[in-house]
């Protein structure tokens, strides 16, 4: 993790005792081979939650194990507690997607939330809440299961300004036949999270996913997850990637808002200026003053040269969730220097916030050729309109 006490001009850099790697052990639970996933959340107290997911082993391999961990920071995040454990699964489960969520009204409450797979082939949303500002967490238990076949992915949860919670995630069903749909869906809470209401549909997610116009080497974007922010009235608003813009493809950025809580969304519209070129992996954010950034990756200055994938970051900007200025943020760098996880991979998400009236994103972006690292996270000094 890094802390900046002077808007993002400066960093200290820290870990949490996640793995054995940052100093876990057996003793404060944190005696893993890797950690992942990693998210934050600020509490109006000032205590910082990092949430992660820490495994040994393949996903539901025999001997492995996963778990999400929590640790808590008081001083910003420069220093971190050791480690809760909200759950802990060996090779019959495992744990993906994790999120966190600290109540902006009421330092008590922090909420988690992320996907369980089994080996009976089914993938429950899970939830875990402190209502003590982190002295204790709740034992984690399932909110939403879609039944055999199917599974949850990439739950975020949203805080309404009356404490109400929504929890937008991507369900993904296998019907008999094995035609796989896609979705986006929400659930809600009135409870802070004791109970959780029925399912709501958002919209189908119709992404067809990046790919190198030239090699036809995939990209591991975005295509199946989605980014939730609220304003300060408790509008949300989700972006997700999606080609139905362009007739199929290349994908572009879907965005959609509700004004009722999450009960109803508006038809989604599209985000990124160029329908032509392949966008994706966005995140959204609300500036106090109600202004909507999406911040995004997108091969619009891609060449011919197979040798090369050019990438450019955008931040498109709206005071109406229908018309969007774009501002470019970075690129073009070369797509084809990021490491290839099942494909060419900057990260599952970016993210995006706002110091005043100025939008800050954080983005990954690989750097020169032979250096030997061949990415790095960047954050912008964003526009403000």
């Amino acid at each position: 993790m890094a802390a900046s006490f002077d808007g993002g001009h400066n960093w200290t850099i820290s870990s949490a005792p996640f793995s054995r790697c940052t100093g876990g052990s057996p003793a404060n639970g944190g005696d893993f081979d890797r950690a992942t996933d990693p998210w934050l959340a600020a509490s109006p107290d000032g205590a910082i939650y990092a949430l992660s997911l820490s495994f040994s082993g393949g996903t539901l391999q025999p001997g492995s194990s996963s778990a999400v961990l929590v640790a808590r920071s008081v001083d910003g995040g420069t220093t971190w507690g050791p480690p809760a454990t909200l759950i802990r699964d060996g090779d019959q489960f495992s744990n993906d997607k994790d999120s966190i969520t600290a109540d902006p009204g009421d330092a008590h409450f922090v909420y988690a939330v992320w996907d369980r797979l089994t080996t009976t082939n089914e993938g429950p949303a899970w939830f875990a809440r402190t209502i003590d500002g982190g002295a204790t967490w709740e034992a984690a238990r399932a909110i939403f299961n879609p039944g055999p076949g199917n599974q949850t992915l990439g739950s975020l949860i949203a805080v309404l300004p009356n404490g109400q919670l929504v929890n937008v995630f991507t369900e993904i069903d296998v019907a008999a036949g094995g035609t796989v749909t896609t979705s986006l869906r929400a659930i809600r809470s009135t409870d802070r999270g004791a109970s959780w209401s029925a399912p709501v549909t958002l919209a189908a997610v119709q992404a067809s996913g990046t790919f190198d116009p030239q090699t036809g080497a995939n990209v591991r974007d975005g295509s199946d997850l989605a980014s939730l922010a609220t304003d300060p009235t408790g509008t949300l608003y989700v972006v997700w990637q999606d080609s139905r813009f362009s007739g199929g493809a290349p994908d572009g950025i879907a965005l959609s808002r509700s004004i009722d809580g999450g009960l109803t969304w508006t038809t989604p519209v599209r985000v990124n200026s160029r329908v032509d070129a392949a966008a994706f992996t966005p995140t959204v954010h609300v500036r106090d003053d109600g202004v909507i950034g999406v911040s995004y990756y997108d091969l619009r200055n891609n060449t011919s040269d197979p040798a090369t994938l050019l990438t450019d970051y955008w931040l498109a900007m709206s005071v109406d969730g229908t018309t969007f200025t774009e501002s470019h943020v970075s690129g073009p760098f070369d797509l084809d220097r990021a490491p290839n996880a099942d494909g060419l991979f900057l990260g599952d998400y970016e993210a995006l916030v706002s110091v005043g009236a100025e939008f800050r994103p954080f983005f990954v972006r690989t750097t020169a050729a032979g250096t030997g690292n061949p990415t790095d996270v960047y954050m912008a000094f964003g526009p403000a309109p």
